[in-house]
């Protein structure tokens, strides 16, 4: 029976034979100490070489793959594997963990790698994405994740010479990552043609941006860059599997079993062949290296570990070795020396000393080793085979015996018998062979009894029986040598084994778990003298049990270090160790014994050892011997704080009711009531299932909680204020140790803890996300800094945290079982304990994990009769309290009591505000302060004791069971409650508040109620009794028992109170006659239970509310049933009003009625107000009657759950409402309408939003559904069809020429205009201007910057800084995609400090994800990049006060709002911000943690507390006919004011979350923007306006806006949309939806427009000037615009009415022809712009126009398939001369040849064709093509162009391309918003670019197969060098809109000469 306690004696690990070289690299390396760390199976081992000494890093739970040292050599970094692998951080000095990352990898940690100071690590994951993660590994916190790569990454380095610079590489790929803020970016490696593309296995950086890397083939690669300049072909002869980098300069080691030395320029030093030295085999592969001065360390693959010094080379030293690949199960130990044999399937058998710690003898076998044993006088040595065979050798010096084969499965156990005659050979067929030794082992015997494998075999001390067991777990028994089988169980009785290796029999039964049959024990070996049994297991774990055990389930030690299955395990020779053997780890461990007596002095244990040594959790066995749990224990552990609805759900309840809320909501809901209540007063205090959870605050107050409310008590006043900030049961409440601050728990889905402020009563931080259900237990730490919390979820998780910033520290699991406490250690910060059932644990904090030990107990001290609930320590002493109901003083050992005090009714004070209950109450909470001990007990009870005795009772509720009487007095401010508790209670509401009397009941009560003249009182009990009490004295006066059921409801009928009706729960109500006391009539007909019973005022009728939800009516006395038709219902005049049906309070139920019921309501006498309580804690006031559904109503949140019930007091003046399961009495002040001005109101509005709508404006709905186009997922701008030109298959030429001929050379295939001169190629562009701004659905986007010398805006994916004077611009160009929102940081330390935010596709922290940039905007450097999880878009940012902080809100179907602390890239808080758009978040200008979001119908106040972000909506109650619009920009006043402006032109005017007054018409449309310039206050507004004389689009105004000045804007717009504005020295900026950015003068109002662009649609057309500067654009916005190069500004715009598609000017530069997107073409004079003529002889778009180059035709090309002809000197009539024929799809480019004769086109379906010029035939003459010679090159076909084709075109096309003048430059432009430079021609495929122009800039548009659908699209134009008389290169962008009615057929257009537009995203 012994096996109930875990044996005293245990186990400490000694050595550990092996190193793990096998998959594994990198993993070896002297530390600072002069130690070598590395690890094998599960353990990291530091070794020291010159005492020969291990010690052991045990904190992983699997297999540790990788390793890295940080820079300092002290601290080390490991990696596991498993399904949740986790990275420690651990002292080599004292192998303690100092940090534990996890929660972030999945599959494994492949590398590690430390920067270079150590302070951060970065750490790659075996997931699918191999995911790259960076740490701030001392806060446990990450820092920054992406994906890897798609394949293997083998190894990750920090480039040490460049900050936040990283390397991986891996197969197939290098990469050269970018750390910025919370974003990593990765550029691949560029082989080039340098070398071949293959895997790389390992890397090192080096100074000048260079990297050294080892290839699989041998060479090393060095890059500089990312490019690769050269290779040192041929370093090693294989793959190079180890680079480590030193002082000296550089080693490597390779397969081939080289090490070689470089310098730092990697010249070489020296070779190392390990294969050539003594130690040395064939085969050897090096796989870890590391260089120490002249010290190299090297490990194998077959796990050796070598140290080699330089001097003496070809003599390396061989430090550890161990077996290799393979499993390993043989172990055997030698009879009487101290060695151990093992032997594995690497074929090799190896002795090993366990005195010395080394290896003694290694021999080769032919076959894979599986078993081994050594017979008793320790000659022979057999080893069973994998073949079936065994071998016997000689152990003195491995010479062969003899080998016999006799069976063909392997060999798992062989044996000798004690006397040395025979040997026992089990086999996997199920056969055991018996073989006589002397007789040179010829077989004996054979044992055939088992069906399945053998495992495991004994003998018996006298060698005459064998026990076996096989695979099916039975034990067999066979009489030796024969093998006959024993079947009595007789015989078997007596015989005593030799050794006990068995896993069945009943000796050991301990060792398998209760309920479970699984086979995972491998081994076992007992030790009989010592009387324990070692086990090894298939989960790494060795088990000590006592010896026998003989029942299932025994108690154990258990130690960890194996990683997997541990094959085998062996007490050695003298039973001084354990030897255990790894499966897959092929590790062996050598364990210390260490008995029982030894333990006493176990002192010196080094403190590793004691890590995982415990009495593990599964042990927990029979409990006998455990004293009985205390019945209130029991009580509590059995409380469950599971909801079936947690407040959180209600959102999403919310929306599911959607549907049935709109169809109900068609009539106008009546309006919420005038008045509003306030928390008063609260009677209770939550002792019955919460402990230590009373305080006194500094001043003297008492901090306690009940229900959801945070009280803070003034006992020398007896008021209360109240913490309303929770929605559920606080279940725990702790004091900071300054006495000021309080936290509190609460339950939840998402429990949340508070910790907010006793003085102000405001929340300073919220903490969520890592609990569940609830928290039961909180403490500060002694500097109150930190906070650990225990939540009640099924493993008791307990977490550290860092409360003022919200940051988890770290979390742990507790325990199976409920914890009641958790303290912090005052004295050591590091740790804490915790308490609860049946266990105590000690914790010590290391990074993100917890670790525990078991303390010695050192002696118990008898306190209390029963359980001690509470305990406080004070400076000298301790105080506690138990269930005795008696408080005692200890000295500070508790060695003797010093006084105590016993809690009775007779030691009361007079003061009290109460009465007790019973003498003696169970003590839940003490607390000291002030002179006095505060005591809180079991029955809601709050006591002060004097010092010197006395008692005074403070607060009281009722104890444990649920609350539901409730009545008021007549007239008197009393009232009455009854309970589950069996109590009656009379409580006084007066200022005095509180328990006048009390009286035991024999039954709970359910009902009361005053009789009319308030001298009576009759209660309802819950066994369908009822008793009239007198009121005073509670004397009963008369009771009767006719029910069954409980009584729910009971009332006097009005006037002299002459009836008495009497409710049941058995459907019927009882109506007696209170003079003559006998019951006069039963009320029938009810189906269900009755809930409510109100009489009318004559106390004639009935009203009755049963479960069943009927309302029913009956007649007093009788009791008849009557039928009133609804309407009539509020006719009749009730004496009371509590029910809950009835036409007159349909609003009174929620949208989610089916899972909340309202329980209560009651009205007040003048008939106005209606109070509800519901099931959700919530109570509500109407205004009565609430007809209609969904009424609007104030909601208070204060009980937890169930209200159970409410009524108003006989005046009115207070409402009293119960909680049912929270025990609570809760009392209002009723507030009148008006009376309430004074002070914000603390309700919350009603569920639903105003049904008005918010108001309409095409902007707004415009920018709320617009649908952003990421680049990453774009598609082809034109619906092209056919094979693509790389993908054609080339016909041959006719005529291809020898290559040497006499023949004429070939014509130019270009006319160029530079004839004479030397050619130079262009060899780059450079952006220099961009015209456009984005205005149309982007705003306060534009800001002056440097004291307005220079303005910042953006457009595409551009920032844009734009010099007012001098009209030049710089540009930032990292974003990817469009860029939406942009703001400027004002404060003074981050000056010219930016931050925008860009479109992206999901939230996956890929590259595409949507991310902010911060960067500095005239440097242009990145200073931080946020990766967000906002899915879609960022579109809105905001800086806070200091400017350290940063707001961002998302496009995703929340609209999530995301605060991150910018510089370190890290996210403080995120939460759904509304579930309609929201448009813009702005920071108050004085605050970092208060900030105001606007958007569709809603206006929210958040605040910032730790990590949480509270919100509150915009009230409106206050102002008459106030409703909730659309809101559209803010601004700010001092003293909390907040602006916000509407969509209908108002402007709001918020005091704190409360509407003031509103300015109305402050604009005649929507006001757009708004901004508050900070250093006057004076507030700027843009609107939507037409210009007036009066109006204007821009006002200005004072800080409360109450005066303003308005400005016109000379735009000559219709109505003028302002979209941003700013506010400079004496300036206003203005950015309008037109694409203008204005400059206004507030003195002289002079408009000054900076920056133009196309407003609406693609641009299609350009056309540069021959001779000039100038180009013009052509935009389906139906203008054409001409711009200036030089001047940088638009010159001119002719408004054509109707969408433009392409634009040309003539040869002389004297004409313009435009082609429309009807079909029309028109021609301007140029000189006069007058129309010289036009023509329409299409119905579709022109795509291209163009004139001959000796202007006598025009070509027009459209897109149906069709180019025309005109001959221009036939004068204006334009007639059409002819056209070209057979065009198979619609035209895409034209050009002319230099002599007007043919056209060439390129059409839709990538063919290109020739014609001649006017006839339009079709030419098809090769060789005449080729000799050609073109005035212009548009095409993006034909042979020449064919290079210009990528490989990756099959999702985007090429787009149109331009030959410079030259004729030797190419460039084009595509569809994913790339421009190209190419050498022209460039006829060969996937030629190489001279220079790429990745314009991070996405057009938006959607595609489908061939139709476009409205359109966003921005377009790039880039003319480059191809103006005959100019050398710059210029790139402009320009704005497009909504193409409103494309139809599918007229879809795009064309591409203009000479030049290049580009659209969208990523390659």
């Amino acid at each position: 029976m012994a096996a109930r306690s875990a044996p005293s004696c245990h186990l400490r690990l000694e050595w550990v034979y092996g190193y793990r070289g096998h998959q594994c690299r990198n993993n070896l390396y002297y530390t600072a100490a002069k130690e070598i760390v590395y690890f094998v199976a599960g353990v990291g081992v530091v070794y020291s070489p010159r005492e020969h000494r291990q010690k052991f890093y045990r904190g992983h739970s699997d297999d540790i793959i990788s390793l890295a040292l940080h820079p300092e050599r002290v601290l080390v970094a490991t990696g596991q594997v498993g399904k949740e692998p986790y990275i420690c951080i651990w002292d080599s000095y004292t192998v303690q963990t100092i940090s534990v990352l996890k929660d972030v990898h999945t599959h494994g940690i492949a590398c590690l790698a430390f920067d270079l100071d150590g302070q951060r690590l970065v750490s790659v994951g075996l997931d699918s994405k191999n995911a790259v993660c960076v740490w701030d590994w001392k806060r446990g916190k990450m820092l920054s994740m992406a994906p890897g790569h798609t394949d293997r990454i083998f190894d990750i380095s920090w480039d040490l010479y460049q900050p936040n610079k990283l390397v991986s590489c891996g197969v197939k790929h290098i990469k050269f990552w970018s750390l910025c803020g919370n974003a990593l970016t990765p550029k691949r490696g560029v082989f080039g043609k340098t070398g071949d593309l293959q895997t790389i296995l390992c890397l090192a950086c080096a100074k000048d941006e260079l990297t050294y890397s080892g290839a699989l083939n041998g060479d090393i690669y060095v890059w500089k860059g990312i490019n690769l300049i050269r290779t040192i072909q041929g370093a090693h002869a294989a793959g190079i599997f180890s680079m480590n980098a030193c002082e000296e300069g550089f080693a490597t080691g390779g397969r081939d079993g080289c090490i070689r030395l470089w310098d730092l320029t990697f010249k070489p030093i020296t070779v190392i062949d390990l294969r050539e030295t003594d130690q040395g085999y064939k085969g050897l592969s090096v796989r870890s290296v590391c260089w120490r001065g002249d010290h190299i360390l090297v490990g194998t693959q077959d796990s050796e570990i070598f140290e080699i010094v330089v001097q003496e080379r070809n003599k390396p030293f061989l430090i550890m070795q161990g077996h290799c690949e393979g499993e390993l199960w043989a172990l055997a130990v030698h009879p009487t020396k101290p060695l151990a044999v093992t032997g594995s399937d690497d074929r090799s058998v190896r002795i090993w000393s366990l005195a010395d710690h080394a290896l003694i003898a290694r021999c080769n076998m032919e076959e894979p080793i599986r078993c081994a044993a050594v017979n008793a006088d320790g000659i022979h040595l057999a080893l069973g085979m994998k073949d079936g065979s065994f071998t016997v050798l000689r152990v003195r010096d491995m010479t062969e015996v003899v080998h016999i084969k006799d069976r063909k499965e392997a060999i798992h156990e062989l044996k000798y018998s004690p006397d040395g005659t025979y040997l026992a050979v089990g086999c996997n067929d199920s056969s055991v062979d018996i073989y006589g030794v002397a007789q040179r082992y010829k077989k004996v015997g054979e044992c055939l009894g088992s069906l399945s494998f053998i495992t495991h075999l004994d003998w018996s001390s006298d060698s005459r029986y064998l026990q076996t067991n096989d695979g099916n777990g039975k034990r067999l028994f066979y009489r030796m040598p024969g093998g006959k089988e024993v079947t009595s169980t007789e015989e078997i009785k007596g015989v005593h084994w030799a050794s006990w290796t068995c896993v069945s029999g009943l000796e050991v039964n301990g060792i398998w778990p209760k309920y479970s049959d699984i086979n995972d024990i491998n081994s076992v070996d007992g030790n009989y003298i010592g009387q324990v049994l070692v086990t090894a297991d298939d989960y790494g774990i060795i088990k000590l049990f006592r010896y026998p055990c003989l029942r299932k389930g025994a108690k154990f030690r258990k130690y960890i270090g194996h990683s997997a299955h541990v094959t085998n395990v062996r007490w050695s020779h003298d039973y001084q160790w354990v030897i255990s053997i790894g499966g897959a780890d092929h590790s062996v461990f050598q364990w210390k014994f260490i008995p029982e007596r030894k333990l006493k002095d176990a002192v010196h244990i080094a403190p590793q050892e004691s890590l995982a040594d415990s009495h593990s959790d599964e042990s927990d066995s029979d409990l006998s011997d455990v004293p009985e749990l205390d019945s209130e224990i029991e009580q509590e552990t059995q409380l469950t704080y599971r909801r079936q609805v947690y407040k959180e759900d209600l959102p999403q309840l919310k929306e599911q009711c959607k549907e049935k809320q709109k169809s109900a909501t068609s009539k106008r809901r009546e309006r919420a009531p005038g008045n509003s209540i306030r928390l008063h007063f609260v009677h209770g205090y939550r002792g019955y299932d919460c402990r230590s959870n009373l305080f006194y605050t500094q001043i003297g107050e008492i901090v306690y909680h009940v229900a959801a409310v945070g009280v803070i008590y003034n006992r020398q006043q007896n008021t209360q204020r109240f913490y309303l900030g929770h929605d559920d049961d606080i279940l725990c409440l702790t004091i900071h140790p300054l006495k000021d601050y309080v936290a509190t728990g609460q339950v939840g889905r998402d429990p949340s803890i508070h910790i907010w402020d006793t003085e102000t009563i405001k929340p300073l931080s919220i903490l969520k996300g890592h609990h569940q259900y609830g928290v039961s237990a909180i403490d500060f730490s002694a500097d109150g800094k930190r906070l650990a919390s225990v939540g009640i979820d099924d493993s008791h998780t307990i977490v550290l945290w860092d409360w003022k910033k919200g940051e988890k520290l770290s979390i742990a699991r507790g325990s199976k079982d409920k914890i009641f406490a958790v303290k912090m250690n005052p004295y050591v910060p590091d740790k804490l304990i915790t308490a609860g059932i049946k266990h105590m644990k000690f914790w010590r904090k290391a990074g993100d994990v917890c670790i525990w030990r078991d303390i010695f107990l050192v002696k118990t001290v008898k306190a209390h009769d029963g359980p001690v609930f509470s305990m406080h320590a004070l400076e000298k002493g301790f105080v506690t309290g138990g269930k005795d109901g008696i408080v005692a003083l200890w000295d500070d050992s508790f060695e003797r009591c010093l006084k105590t005090y016993a809690i009775k009714r007779a030691a009361l004070a007079p003061g009290s505000k109460g009465l007790l209950l019973e003498d003696n109450p169970s003590i839940r909470a003490i607390s000291l302060g002030h002179g006095h001990i505060l005591v809180g007990t079991k029955n809601g009870e709050i006591l002060e004791v004097d010092k010197s005795g006395p008692i005074t009772l403070l607060v009281q509720g009722h104890m444990e069971g649920e609350v539901w009487g409730l009545a008021t007095h007549p007239y008197l401010p009393i009232c009455a409650t009854v309970s589950e508790d069996k109590t009656l209670r009379i409580w006084d509401l007066s200022p005095s508040h509180c328990m006048l009397a009390v009286r035991k009941l024999k039954k709970g009560g359910r009902c009361c109620c005053f009789s009319p003249d308030g001298k009576a009182l009759a209660v309802g009990l819950n066994d369908g009794s009822f008793l009239m009490a007198n009121a005073d004295t509670l004397e009963d006066l008369v009771s009767f028992h006719h029910r069954k059921d409980m009584i729910s409801d009971i009332r006097f009928s009005p006037g002299s109170g002459k009836y008495l009706a009497v409710a049941s729960h058995d459907s019927f109500i009882d109506i007696y006659n209170v003079m003559s006391s006998k019951r006069v009539g039963i009320c029938k007909g009810a189906t269900s239970y009755i809930t409510h019973i109100d009489w009318d005022i004559r106390g004639k009728l009935l009203q009755v509310n049963t479960g069943a939800k009927e309302q029913l009516f009956f007649e007093a006395p009788r009791g008849k049933k009557q039928t009133i038709p609804s309407v009539e219902v509020e006719k009749i005049a009730w004496a009371s009003w509590t029910s809950v049906l009835g036409l007159c309070c349909e609003g009174i139920w929620p949208v989610i009625g089916e899972v909340t019921d309202v329980t209560a309501s009651c009205l007040t006498s003048d008939k106005m107000v209606l109070a509800t309580g519901d099931d959700l804690g919530f109570v509500k006031l109407f205004r009565y009657p609430t007809k209609g559904k969904f009424g609007k109503f104030k909601r208070y949140v204060a009980h937890s759950t169930h209200v159970t019930n409410v009524r108003w007091t006989y005046d009115d003046s207070m409402l009293v409402t119960l909680g049912g399961t929270d025990m609570s009495l809760m009392v209002w002040t009723n507030e009148m309408e008006g009376y309430r001005e004074k002070r914000p109101c603390d309700s919350e509005e009603s569920d639903i939003d105003s049904e008005e709508d918010g108001g309409y404006d095409s902007d707004v709905t415009r920018e709320n559904e617009i649908s952003y186009t990421i680049r990453a997922l774009s598609t082809n701008i034109r619906p092209m069809f056919g094979i693509k030109p790389h993908l054609q298959q080339k016909e041959p030429s006719i005529d291809e020429r020898p290559p040497v001929s006499r023949a004429p050379p070939q014509p130019e295939k270009l006319q160029t205009n530079n004839v004479g001169k030397k050619k130079r190629p262009i060899e780059d562009l450079v952006l220099e201007l961009i015209f456009g701004y984005r205005g149309r659905d982007c705003r306060n986007n534009v800001h002056y910057l440097n004291d307005g010398d220079d303005i910042i805006y953006h457009t595409a994916s551009v920032g844009i800084l734009h010099n007012v004077a001098t009209g030049s611009q710089s540009f930032y160009q990292e974003h990817n995609d469009d860029i939406l929102c942009l703001t400027v940081n004002q404060h003074p330390k981050f000056i010219n400090i930016v931050a925008t935010g860009q479109v992206g596709d999901s939230g996956d922290m890929s590259a595409t994800a949507p991310s902010i940039h911060i960067w500095d905007a005239m440097n242009k450097q990145t200073l931080s990049i946020l990766r967000c999880y906002h899915s879609k878009g960022v579109c809105s940012v905001s800086f806070s006060a200091t400017g350290k902080l940063l707001l961002s809100v998302g496009l995703d179907p929340e609209h999530t709002i995301t605060i991150w602390r910018w510089q370190e890239g890290a996210k403080i808080a995120s939460r759904a911000g509304h579930n309609q758009r929201i448009f813009v978040a702005e920071f108050r200008p004085d605050s970092d943690t208060q900030f105001v979001s606007v958007g569709v119908k809603h206006v929210k106040f958040w605040t910032l507390a730790g990590r949480a972000l509270l919100s509150k909506k915009g009230l409106l109650s206050t102002l008459e006919d106030a409703r909730m619009q659309t809101m559209l920009a803010i601004a700010f006043g001092a003293n909390n004011l907040t602006f916000t402006g509407t969509i209908s032109g108002d402007v709001c005017v918020w005091k704190d979350h409360i509407l003031c007054r509103i300015v109305a018409r402050a604009h005649n449309g929507p006001v757009f923007a708004m901004y508050t310039t900070l250093r006057d206050g004076l507030i700027v507004t843009g609107g939507k306006e037409r210009p007036s004389k009066e109006g204007g689009a821009v006002k200005l105004w004072d800080q409360e806006l109450r005066r303003c000045r308005a400005f016109r804007l000379e735009t000559g717009q219709a109505t003028d949309c302002v979209r941003s504005v700013c506010r400079g020295k004496g300036k206003i900026l203005v950015g309008t939806r037109n694409a203008e950015i204005i400059e206004v003068g507030e003195k002289n109002a002079a408009c000054n427009i900076l920056v133009n662009g196309h407003v609406d649609g693609p641009i299609w057309g350009l056309a540069t000037h021959p001779s000039r500067d100038f180009f013009l654009s052509a935009a389906e916005d139906g203008t054409v615009r001409l711009w200036d190069i030089a001047d940088k500004k638009m010159l001119n715009k002719v408004n054509l009415g109707h969408a433009a598609r392409t634009v040309c000017y003539s040869p002389e530069g004297d004409m313009v022809a435009i082609g429309m997107k009807n079909g029309e073409f028109i021609i301007l004079l140029v000189s006069s712009l007058k129309i010289w003529g036009k023509k329409r002889d299409r119905r579709c778009a022109i795509h291209d126009i163009r004139f001959s180059p000796d202007s006598r035709y025009l070509a027009v090309g459209s897109s149906e398939n069709s180019v025309d002809f005109y001959d221009l000197t036939l004068g204006p009539t334009l007639n059409r001369i002819s056209y070209c024929k057979d065009i198979p799809s619609f035209v895409i480019q034209m050009d002319f040849s230099a002599d007007s004769s043919y056209l060439q086109v390129s059409s839709g379906c990538y063919k290109r064709h020739v014609y001649e010029v006017p006839s339009g035939k079709h030419l098809m003459d090769h060789a005449a093509i080729d000799r050609i010679t073109w005035a212009t090159w548009t095409s993006i076909l034909g042979d020449e162009v064919l290079g210009i084709w990528s490989r990756h075109a099959e999702k985007a096309d090429v787009n149109c391309a331009c030959v410079s003048h030259s004729g030797i430059s190419l460039v084009t432009g595509d569809d994913f918003g790339m421009v190209k430079l190419f050498d022209f021609p460039c006829p060969e495929k996937f030629v190489s670019l001279c220079f790429v122009y990745y314009y991070q800039f996405t057009p938006n548009f959607d595609v489908l197969s061939s139709a476009l659908f409205p359109i966003y699209l921005k377009c790039f134009v880039l003319i480059s060098k191809f103006f005959p008389k100019l050398s710059k290169s210029i790139y402009f962008e320009i704005k497009a809109i909504r193409n409103k009615s494309p139809s599918s057929n007229t879809v795009f257009g064309t591409i203009l000469q000479k030049a290049v537009i580009s659209f969208s995203p990523n390659l």
